[in-house]
């Protein structure tokens, strides 16, 4: 039978979305934020923190980047992007009012609705930061949701440390603890140098009805995991978000497996439980 013509048509996941870049932010010297604004109804585009999308330079290429807004806040797309390859190097050369393409949303995400009631450990390291800057955004915006709150960011410096622009609300929130830390400090810098690992150590969050999340080089989720077991952490109560090689979003070219899951379908949010079988293979 023939469907009706006003049923609405399941958008196809290998076609992008045509976006209108809105506005680019210097984060770091070698990262943007780019905010996109598709050019059909947002609705559309339903997603939550923790998933991904592709995002295309016409004519060169798509690269899968974690969105860093909230989609509650209907404020378009954001993506922050480190220049290291082709597709990002063309990127970072658009200008607001660039046309682009998203293809997405892909992936699961981070089951902030589980997390209610628990203290929440946010550890991120340069780059590996961005994705959880929604994690941060949505519970901060539905703060008593949500028992008390450490953050901790870490880069190689202090003008590497992604969304600095947002550190002092973020710190005003009730019940909200911010620690910053680098490799290496400058005349300007006050605070931290010291790596993620050992702050940690020097900090002892609790493991009591606590979530600890990471997002960073694998090394420093290596390392950090270690030091969250020392405190008491069990494998169930660690979550990070991994980067594969990803190709399709959607499991199909291989390219993303980690053991025997696919980054890009069974992830990129993970807890260690579900994966510390493999997780040296990454």
């Amino acid at each position: 039978m023939v469907k009706e013509a006003t049923e609405k048509a399941v958008p196809n996941p290998f076609v992008p979305y045509p976006a209108t870049l809105k506005s680019v932010v210097d984060l770091t010297p070698d990262v943007k934020l780019f905010t996109l604004e598709l050019d059909r109804a947002q609705d559309e585009f339903d997603y939550k923190p923790g998933q991904f999308a592709f995002v295309s330079a016409y004519g060169v290429g798509e690269s899968p980047f974690g969105l860093t807004s909230v989609a509650y806040r209907r404020e378009g797309l954001q993506f922050a992007v480190r220049r290291v390859g082709t597709v990002t190097n063309a990127l970072h050369q658009l200008e607001p009012r660039a046309k682009t393409g998203v293809r997405g949303p892909f992936g699961n995400f981070f089951p902030l609705d589980d997390y209610k009631n628990k203290n929440i450990i946010i550890i991120g390291g340069g780059i590996g930061f961005a994705p959880l800057r929604s994690v941060i955004t949505t519970i901060l915006d539905n703060r008593d949701d949500y028992a008390d709150i450490l953050i901790l960011n870490g880069a190689r410096s202090p003008g590497d440390l992604c969304f600095a622009s947002e550190f002092d609300d973020w710190a005003k929130s009730p019940r909200t603890k911010l620690e910053l830390t680098v490799d290496a400090g400058d005349e300007n810098w006050n605070g931290r140098v010291a790596l993620i690992p050992d702050v940690l150590m020097e900090l002892q969050p609790s493991s009591n009805n606590a979530i600890a999340i990471i997002c960073g080089p694998p090394i420093m989720i290596k390392f950090t995991l270690t030091r969250l077991k020392q405190l008491g952490f069990a494998d169930k109560q660690i979550v990070t978000t991994l980067e594969g090689k990803m190709k399709c979003g959607m499991g199909k070219c291989f390219r993303c497996n980690v053991g025997e899951k696919y980054v890009c379908r069974d992830g990129p949010v993970f807890t260690f439980e579900q994966i510390s079988n493999f997780i040296e293979q990454f």
